[in-house]
């Protein structure tokens, strides 16, 4: 079989339409499968725990080493990617995850595990990032937005399906075969993308700069001081953490003066467009993060709900944000992205200023209704600003570009899992929010949610200054 030739032929040729449907068939179970990775892993650490006779400690690396892994090497792989092919590296990426899949489902030790899940988390980053790149080439360009939706959406499903879709397996199969289930996916996902995804187009050397190997070594140890800093210690914030954080602001500092041939050019963040977006990303990512550090307490302890209506009332969030990617990509490509991220944003804060004043004696209706608009809001907003990078930029930065969308993104959870979560426990007044009275666990829930307002007002300010600023003619160093 020989793949599709030329992008723009495929985004282009109204012949190419069935050719367009089975290339976005491959991205999306892609993204879908690199999402299902991040959570599906969690419902199984106390069988687990069991299984390999370790402690919680030990066994939680299995989620970090995956976590780890597309973090620290998430805009590695796009620039790769640019370099390299990113028709080829996709593959390669899926041929990786498949057999890294395999080794988690075989693992006899747990550090054989965990070695595994950081090669699954190794190729999970390319399939993201390079799924988000090759929309460009795939599409025409009126239909990004609709693309990007669909995108969205799989990434949705698979982080809302990872928790059921796990226990399901571990109840039925052991937990072998959360890992396993992969198998099946990833090689039909690797036949399609081998299929139908656009060739690589051959240009001249001469003007691409060479993988930054250095650049690349020390993004990598940031990110990762970051991670771990803002991870390890279960939410206190002690003396190693500190320690990741100074090696990380290090790192960071090393990174900007040593950059010669650059993994990310530096002057690209003049351009305003590209900037606004990152950090409207990271912004609202950290704000998406406290729903799901203060949800299951406030549901549980507050409303007094037990377990299963828990899972119940904590899956409307994805679910709605699944059904409303692609609607939302629709509306971005026909209003304007630019227009639609800042409707999505105060949205966002919308639905975070209601929980902020709603007593608890409103009950589950209460908490859902504004949970809706959130996440509604969410899936506008990551829809109409993914599109408005990702659509007017040139063909060899889309992988960098793209790794750069999906590591604020990754960064503002991780920011999000620490701050939001120690605003809450403050908000709170208690040393242990497993043990704090209902009205205790309510007020800090209302605090935490104005704290996310305020976040996103200042998101929707970055976001317009940004567009202001990028109408400018004037602006030196905008592409």
């Amino acid at each position: 079989m020989k793949p599709i030739d030329a992008g723009r032929a495929v985004a282009e040729n109204p012949e190419r339409a069935p050719a367009v449907r089975w290339a976005l068939a491959s991205l999306s179970l892609s993204m879908l499968l690199s999402s299902l990775g991040i959570s599906i892993a969690n419902v199984a650490l106390p069988t687990l725990t069991q299984a390999f006779d370790a402690s919680f400690r030990e066994v939680q690396w299995i989620v970090l080493a995956y976590l780890l892994a597309i973090t620290t090497l998430i805009v590695s792989v796009g620039r790769l990617g640019d370099i390299t092919g990113r028709r080829r590296l996709l593959l390669a990426g899926l041929f990786l995850f498949t057999v890294a899949s395999v080794l988690c489902g075989v693992a006899q030790t747990l550090w054989l595990l965990i070695a595994a899940r950081a090669a699954q988390g190794l190729a999970a980053a390319i399939m993201m990032t390079l799924t988000m790149a090759f929309i460009g080439e795939t599409v025409p360009k009126a239909r990004t937005g609709s693309a990007m939706g669909l995108l969205g959406t799989m990434s949705a499903i698979g982080t809302a399906l990872g928790p059921s879709l796990g226990g399901l397996l571990i109840a039925g199969a052991g937990w072998r075969a959360i890992f396993l289930v992969n198998v099946p996916l990833g090689l039909l996902a690797f036949c399609l993308a081998y299929r139908y995804l656009p060739a690589d187009r051959r240009e001249p050397k001469t003007d691409r700069a060479g993988f930054d190997v250095v650049g690349t070594l020390l993004l990598a140890l940031t990110l990762g001081a970051y991670a771990l800093a803002m991870t390890i210690g279960r939410g206190s914030f002690g003396q190693l953490n500190l320690a990741l954080f100074v090696a990380a602001v290090f790192a960071a500092g090393l990174f900007v003066l040593v950059e010669a041939s650059p993994l990310i050019r530096l002057a690209a963040f003049g351009n305003t467009t590209w900037s606004a977006s990152l950090a409207t990303s990271a912004l609202v990512a950290t704000v998406m993060m406290a729903t799901l550090v203060v949800g299951p307490f406030y549901l549980s302890r507050a409303l007094g709900l037990d377990a299963a209506v828990v899972g119940i009332v904590m899956s409307v969030g994805p679910l709605v944000a699944a059904l409303t990617g692609v609607p939302a990509g629709r509306i971005a490509d026909r209003f304007g992205a630019g227009r639609m991220t800042v409707i999505g944003l105060i949205a966002i804060a919308a639905g975070c200023f209601i929980l902020s004043v709603m007593p608890a004696i409103s009950g589950i209706p209460g908490y859902i209704a504004p949970i809706a608009v959130i996440t509604s809001g969410y899936a506008l907003f990551q829809t109409a600003n993914n599109t408005a990078v990702m659509s007017d930029i040139r063909p060899d930065q889309r992988g960098v570009i793209s790794g750069l969308l999906n590591l604020s993104r990754n960064l503002g959870l991780i920011t999000g899992a620490s701050v939001m979560g120690a605003v809450f426990a403050f908000a709170s007044e208690a040393i242990d929010i497993a043990t704090a009275r209902p009205d205790a666990i309510a007020t800090g829930m209302r605090i935490t949610f104005a704290v996310a307002a305020i976040l996103i007002i200042v998101a929707l300010v970055v976001a317009v200054g940004g567009r202001v600023l990028a109408a400018r003619p004037s602006l030196p160093g905008v592409s």
